[in-house]
């Protein structure tokens, strides 16, 4: 897995990490925090290294992927090859409280990103760097109107 350097680890880090972190500990607040943070990493790495474009064409290439109606989408389309666990994951994310209210968005798909966003964190912070990349790779697919599995 050489494709995003975030979610490559060395064999003792990813130890110590199992040991130490329980996802399932954190709020859904938490862990979509953490996966808001990896996914726009994997959305930003995506785009500098496979689109020559300057700056603000790959600002509005990212919008295709962060916006919260587009994340909503996925994690909808997603939703079959998800594992159970999974989707408890993004339930227990999607109904969250919500402290503030989300501007420019639908709640509805506002709740849905952070279903979508608490997943990716948990994925990450229990070490699942290859289901987060196969996600990914799904999405991309969407995007670009390729079939996903």
């Amino acid at each position: 897995m050489d494709k995003f350097d975030i979610l490559n680890k060395d064999e003792s880090a990813k130890k110590n990490l199992r040991a130490e972190n329980k996802p399932e500990l954190h709020s859904p607040a938490q862990l979509a925090f953490a996966g808001d943070a990896v996914y726009e990493m994997l959305v930003r790495a995506y785009i500098v290294k496979n689109f020559d474009y300057n700056v603000n064409i790959m600002h509005r290439e990212a919008i295709k992927f962060v916006k919260a109606a587009s994340q909503a989408k996925f994690i909808k389309i997603l939703d079959p090859i998800l594992t159970e666990e999974e989707r408890k994951i993004v339930k227990r994310g999607r109904n969250a409280k919500i402290t503030s209210a989300p501007k420019n968005q639908e709640m509805i798909d506002y709740r849905y990103a952070t279903g979508f966003e608490t997943l990716f964190g948990y994925l990450y912070l229990r070490n699942e760097s290859e289901r987060i990349l196969f996600l990914f790779d799904e999405i991309l697919k969407i995007v670009y109107n390729a079939n996903p599995s």
